[in-house]
């Protein structure tokens, strides 16, 4: 057991302390298996050299079976491995971006757990709870079960997928196609076992940590909160959370170039007509936003709760001071006039401004106006698709109409 799992087993440990332990691209037979063979160290991910590695194996071993077999360049029509955009983006911006992302969202995510104890933004009786909720968080991220479901997915994916291929009845150079069926050739068994399966497995691996840390803030919503509805970022102090999703742009940027890819692929041989690319793009973004909106919801609940007793209670503040001053104006309130409550209006605080603060408090921490690298990140590679067919300065406006949605 490495060192990061051991400090998971103690759970007396306070908030603070266990944040810093949070390291999201750490933990897991897949991170254990590198660590042992060399590829990184505890205290440096090598991201660079990993993602050059992994990206000669998934996109370098099928370049060179198809050198052999001559089906590495040629026309169009023939569908070689070097004009094959599904290859590029999965194989090397995918596979690439996937490993180098490691330090950026490990660092920015801690930044951001980091901050719920520098407010402070947890009441003491809920410190306690909350290092349980990161020690739970990494004990998920270590899970040994949680990868090898992501391995079994990425293999039934991937023979999902290259069954479909081989009912296609065309050559390519993963497959020969002829009149008994068609078969996979050397290249095609390579991405059929280990550069495909890699992919998925990187990307599921992703998803799966990013369902952590929603899971994570999800625990910690429901713990007793020390927020304020006069904060300036008119979200009681949770307004830094909105911003976590740009931690995800180079994921968001590798999904969207393999979506991209797909595209223009389906644009050259005429299967996609070029008109639904401004649906495609729309619905595309929605997906990108949702997967990252939804974990914040879990705050929604703890907003709305604040903003609706504050009102209430500014409510009842106002009522009696109001009520205070037209006493000290009238001699006698107008109407019950013989209330009980005879405080002095100078005993009375003036609720105004935090009544006006909790009308103006927003319940949710998503703003697609803060997200514009995550959404810039979903578009861009559907634009370069999407210029094969259409003019750029067309592209421009739709993907500027969408941003501006």
């Amino acid at each position: 057991m490495n060192e990061t799992a051991e400090k998971t087993t103690d759970t007396g440990r306070s908030f603070s302390d266990s944040f810093g332990d949070f390291l999201i691209s750490r933990g897991g037979p897949f991170y254990e298996l590198q660590e042992r063979l060399g590829l990184l160290r505890e205290k440096a991910l090598r991201a660079p050299r990993r993602a050059a590695i992994f990206v000669v194996v998934a996109w370098g071993g099928p370049l060179l079976l198809t050198l052999f077999a001559g089906t590495a360049y040629g026309p169009w029509d023939s569908h070689p491995y070097l004009l094959s955009p599904d290859a590029w983006a999965r194989f090397v911006i995918a596979i690439g971006l996937f490993l180098l992302m490691d330090r950026t969202v490990e660092e920015r995510l801690r930044t951001q757990l980091g901050q719920f104890a520098a407010a402070p933004l947890l009441a003491p009786s809920a410190v306690p709870k909350a290092a349980q909720a990161v020690v739970k968080g990494l004990q998920r991220l270590q899970s040994g079960t949680a990868e090898a479901v992501c391995l079994v997915l990425a293999y039934a994916i991937t023979f999902a997928n290259f069954i479909l291929l081989l009912d296609d009845g065309r050559s390519s150079w993963m497959i020969a196609a002829g009149p008994d069926g068609g078969s996979l050739t050397l290249a095609g068994w390579w991405c059929a076992l280990i550069s495909s399966p890699l992919f998925w497995f990187l990307l599921l691996r992703w998803l799966w940590r990013h369902a952590v840390w929603a899971l994570l803030l999800r625990d910690l919503a429901k713990l007793e909160l020390c927020l304020v509805v006069t904060h300036p970022d008119r979200n009681a102090g949770l307004g830094f959370l909105g911003q976590y999703p740009n931690a995800f742009v180079t994921f968001v940027l590798a999904l969207s170039a393999v979506v991209g890819a797909a595209l223009a692929r389906a644009f050259l041989e005429g299967s996609v007509s070029p008109t639904t690319l401004g649906q495609i793009m729309s619905i595309w973004l929605a997906i990108m936003l949702a997967l990252f909106a939804i974990p914040l919801m879990a705050f929604s609940g703890p907003l709305k709760r604040l903003k609706q007793e504050t009102l209430l209670a500014t409510s009842a503040a106002a009522t009696r001071r109001e009520r205070a001053l037209e006493r000290s104006l009238l001699g006698r309130n107008m109407m019950a006039g013989d209330d009980a409550d005879k405080t002095a209006l100078e005993d009375l605080p003036d609720a105004n401004k935090t009544f006006e603060a909790a009308k103006k408090l927003s319940t949710s921490l998503f703003s697609r106006s803060s997200l514009i690298p995550v959404c810039a990140a979903a578009l861009v590679p559907l634009v370069l698709a999407g210029a094969t067919q259409l003019p750029f300065r067309e592209l421009l406006k739709m993907a500027k109409g969408l941003l501006l949605l």
